[in-house]
């Protein structure tokens, strides 16, 4: 049952390794492909980085949500300037969905994009993601582009 109407306050901070485990768990939600022993392991890599920064929503003690933003210089598709902070992950429990967390986690890229000299923060989601795409128009994105990728195999 989704939380609709419901504002929740979360805190949002920046992560650090204290949220690893957390961070594995969320992020194999997201992206199931992978294991939490390799997430966590991608999470402390990015919490290394310079050109990237992860945001913990926090609720009652417990994380709730995480969104990773980046520094691109290379081509994002519909910016008009660069570096351009880019939204490479965001998850947030079904539970505490629809209550404000995906925007706060957002404002969070915002400030620390801005910080880094960029105008624009960019994204991207499935193109039969369409939950993913209503929050995107929600929060202030514009569809740049579809897209379909393809890729092929050479022997």
């Amino acid at each position: 049952m989704h939380a609709s109407r419901k504002q929740w306050n979360a805190a949002i901070a920046p992560a650090d390794e204290s949220r690893l485990d957390a961070l594995a768990r969320l992020g194999c939600k997201l992206w199931p492909e992978n294991d939490k022993k390799a997430m966590r392991e991608e999470f402390r890599e990015l919490l290394a980085s310079d050109r990237d920064a992860v945001f913990v929503a926090d609720l009652d003690g417990q994380t709730v949500g995480f969104v990773h933003v980046s520094l691109r210089t290379d081509y994002v598709e519909g910016a008009a300037s660069s570096p351009v902070g880019f939204v490479e992950g965001l998850y947030v429990d079904e539970t505490f969905r629809r209550g404000g967390i995906a925007r706060a986690l957002i404002t969070a890229c915002e400030k620390w994009a801005k910080s880094r000299g960029c105008r624009e923060l960019g994204s991207d989601t499935g193109l039969d993601d369409v939950p993913g795409q209503l929050f995107h128009l929600k929060a202030g994105f514009r569809e740049a582009r579809r897209l379909v990728a393809y890729i092929k195999t050479i022997e």
